[in-house]
Formats: structure tokens, C-alpha cells, sequence
């Protein structure tokens, strides 16, 4: 989790709003749901392998079931997992950001998924919706983003438009101080380039105060979100929906982008390019990636959170591509935020 001292903090009078009582059930029966869905469509998807699930449980609370998939036609791994746990406290890794729910016990749920390709035009993409309780404190978190190894503007495009549709049913400023909040979050800062071509990233969200809850008070969210201002009362309610749409709206947005690239042909020039960019991958899900830190920090499956890591990759000393390359233009283009919903040809 990438936090400083100068944090923004919430007090404790934003989650006044008490969650219904069935909350807990009802988020882990769409978090069940959303892993069945999924699973479900990738498996018809690929046409070859299938999900292998592992039920586990932890000593202090909960458990969870994870599901993953091997040597596909499409996917050369990936995983769906399930989670719901409890404890007495929260790690430090959430106290930095929500320093009232100190004390309490807490509850967490959700659904994270890591899809890696074998084919390196068809991009990796991860997904993760989640919800925590801490007393009187509660909010929900997630999104999805794309992660690809070869510049196709229109798969960017259509990623981005499909969430942003799933956003605008609920409230017409999420996808633009989400789709910041994703460019800000998933930036590697010792590479200086982002992981990918984003799509939504949210945190904290109790229906109070302004959008963006990150800790970067300079950046561009932060100052987007600053200039949307508070935003009206949202409900528990509201958000439980908002996050169900972001959710269902995962497969229609990646599975046409699969349809259109895993046929098409490639050497091994493509595939020592995948293998090096997955390395940015294993890079941020090292030393950034809160979901990986969290789990680590509350004694999860260590197996089901290093999930996400690929089954190959590599690093290559000083890298830099060619010139006047598909590669080159991942780099100068792809991996710099860009406002996809209004891209035209002309930035090509």
C-alpha cells in the first residue's frame, strides 16, 4: 500500500450511516456470484481448461475458495478467488488510511481475479471488488484495469467506455475521478510509467464527502474529485449497486478484446516482449499492490494472494525498445494516462 504521514484522514462521523443488518450476507453472496459468473465465461471462453478450486480457511476468521486455471488455449494461468474474513484488528495497512477504526474488530470480503494470456496480443487484466467493516466504520473498494503488451487502441476504448456506462448508471463523476484514481494508483514510481491503460480504481467509498479518498492531495484525481466538490449523500445501498455493475460489466468489457486478438500470430519476439513487461507486473504486486500487502498482513492464503503472479517471466538489464516499434509506442503512448473515452484516430 503506497501511503505518506500526509494521508487524508476521515473522521469517524462519515460512516455514520449504519450498513443494514444483512449487509455482511449480502455482499458475500454477490462476491460468491461474481466468482461463479466469471469462471463460468472464461471456461467458455478458453474451450480447453477449467478452474480447479481450492476451499481454505484462516485460523483467525474466514476462509475462502480459489479458483485457478492452468495450460489453456487462451490463458496460460489465472485465477478467481473468493474471500471472507474476520479478526479483532486491522492491519497497519488500512489503520494508515482509516486510523478511527482502530480498536474494532473487522469483517472483509470480496472477489479478485488475475487473468495472464498466453498470446502476448491479448492483454493480462485484473479485477478486485471488496468491503470491509470496522465497527461503526465501513466502505466499500475496488475496480479493474488493462494490462496490455501491445498497443490496440481499440481494446483501450472499449474497456474504458464499458465501465465508464456501468459509472454513469450511478452517478455521472465516478468514472472521471475513478478512471484518475486507477492512472494514479497503478503507476510504477520507480519505473515512471503506469502498469497499463487503466480503467476504474476506488476506495473507502461510504457514500460521504468527495469521491476521491487516496493519498495524493496533489494529483490529478484528488484535484478533479476537489473540484466536483462533496458529492450528495449515497446510500449503502447505492454503492452495493454501483459495485455490482462495476462487476458484471468485467465480461462484457475484456472477452470482445480476447475474441479479437488470441488468434492472431506471433513469434518469438512477441513472446520475449510479454515475458519482460510481466515483469512490471510481478513488480507492482511485489512492492504496491494493497490487496497482495493486505492479505499478507492478516494471515491469508499465501498461495491464493501470489495468485496474480505469472507463471513465466523475465527481466532484461536496460531494456529500452526500438524505435518506430509497436513496442516503442506502448511505451510513449500506452503507458501514460490518456482520455480514452474521447480518443480519435488522430492519436495514432
Amino acid at each position: 500500500m503506497v501511503t505518506n504521514s500526509q494521508s487524508p484522514t476521515l473522521p469517524i462521523e462519515s460512516s455514520t450511516c449504519l450498513p443494514p443488518t444483512d449487509a455482511k450476507d449480502r455482499v458475500s453472496q454477490f462476491m460468491k456470484q461474481l466468482q461463479d459468473e466469471i469462471t463460468q465465461g472464461l471456461e467458455k471462453l478458453d474451450g480447453v481448461a477449467k478452474f480447479q478450486e481450492d476451499s481454505w480457511e484462516r485460523p483467525e476468521g474466514g476462509g475462502g475458495r480459489s479458483r485457478v486455471m492452468r495450460d489453456g488455449a487462451i490463458f496460460e494461468q489465472g485465477g478467481v478467488n473468493f474471500s471472507e474474513v474476520w479478526g479483532s484488528h486491522l492491519p497497519p495497512s488500512i489503520l494508515t488510511q482509516r486510523p478511527e477504526a482502530a480498536g474494532h474488530g473487522f469483517y472483509a470480503t470480496g472477489t479478485s481475479m488475475v487473468l495472464h494470456p498466453r498470446n502476448p496480443y491479448v492483454p493480462t487484466v485484473h479485477l478486485n471488488y471488496r468491503y470491509f467493516e470496522a465497527g461503526p466504520v465501513w466502505w466499500f473498494g475496488g475496480g479493474a484495469d488493462l494490462t496490455p503488451y501491445y498497443p490496440f487502441a481499440e481494446d483501450a476504448i472499449h474497456f474504458h467506455k464499458t465501465f465508464k456506462e456501468a459509472c454513469d448508471a450511478h452517478h455521472s463523476e465516478y468514472y472521471p475521478v475513478f478512471k484518475r484514481w486507477c492512472d494514479e494508483y497503478f503507476y510504477l514510481k520507480h519505473r515512471g510509467e503506469t502498469r497499463g491503460v487503466g480503467g476504474l480504481f476506488f476506495d473507502y467509498q461510504d457514500g460521504q464527502g468527495t469521491l476521491y479518498r487516496g493519498p495524493h492531495a496533489d494529483g490529478e484525481a484528488a484535484k478533479y474529485s476537489n473540484q466536483v466538490g462533496t458529492v450528495a449523500s449515497r446510500s449503502w445501498e447505492d454503492l452495493f449497486a454501483f459495485v455490482q455493475s462495476c462487476g458484471r460489466a468485467f465480461l462484457p468489457a475484456y472477452l470482445p478484446i480476447v475474441q479479437r486478438r488470441h488468434t492472431m500470430e506471433y513469434g518469438d519476439r512477441q513472446r520475449n516482449f510479454q515475458l519482460y513487461r510481466r515483469g512490471r507486473y510481478v513488480e507492482f504486486n511485489l512492492v504496491y499492490d494493497r490487496g497482495t500487502i493486505f492479505g499478507l498482513q492478516t494471515n491469508g492464503r499465501t498461495e491464493s494472494i501470489l495468485m496474480s503472479l505469472p507463471p513465466l517471466v523475465r527481466w532484461e538489464y536496460g531494456y529500452t525498445p526500438e524505435p518506430n516499434t509497436p513496442e516503442a509506442e506502448l511505451y510513449e503512448t500506452f503507458l501514460k494516462p490518456q482520455d480514452w473515452i474521447n480518443w480519435t484516430p488522430s492519436h495514432t
